[in-house]
């Protein structure tokens, strides 16, 4: 009998998931990290969640300079598996945030397992689509 091989969470991760992620070193966000870097969860991004991450990365709060911000990117993107948007894309629950959006269109056409956001417009989409929708420390429980 051969072994069965461990199944690996397509998951999108919201901008906020993943920037907490990248510059926290301790705690959960450091683990949502480990886990892609580990190669335990395919992370999912698009054209537009990309363009989400590189606007955030540089506002100027960040105090991050163009290098420290590609930094961070390939500490995340070279893991990312690329979706493409069908057109037209496709149907999402009605969403509060019209910004969060790109997240259900990417979840929905990539097939993701999860969605993982600690935006409450997100979070109370949850059992209206066939991803489940949690929180960073519900997901990475989900994952041991």
């Amino acid at each position: 009998m051969t072994p069965t091989a461990p199944s690996v969470s397509r998951t999108v991760f919201d901008t906020n998931v993943v920037l907490s992620s990248l510059v926290f070193t301790n705690g959960v966000m450091a683990h949502l990290r480990r886990s892609w870097q580990s190669g335990a969860v395919i992370p999912l991004a698009s054209t537009p969640t990309i363009a989400e991450l590189i606007r955030v990365l540089a506002y100027p709060k960040f105090k991050l300079g163009k290098a420290d911000q590609n930094e961070l990117l390939s500490d995340y993107l070279p893991w990312c598996e690329v979706v493409t948007i069908p057109s037209p894309p496709p149907v999402a629950p009605q969403c509060r945030d019209p910004f969060d959006l790109p997240f259900l269109e990417l979840a929905i056409a990539g097939r993701a397992d999860a969605l993982v956001t600690g935006d409450a417009d997100l979070l109370a989409l949850a059992g209206q689509v066939t991803f489940a929708i949690v929180t960073p420390a519900d997901y990475l429980a989900s994952l041991t």
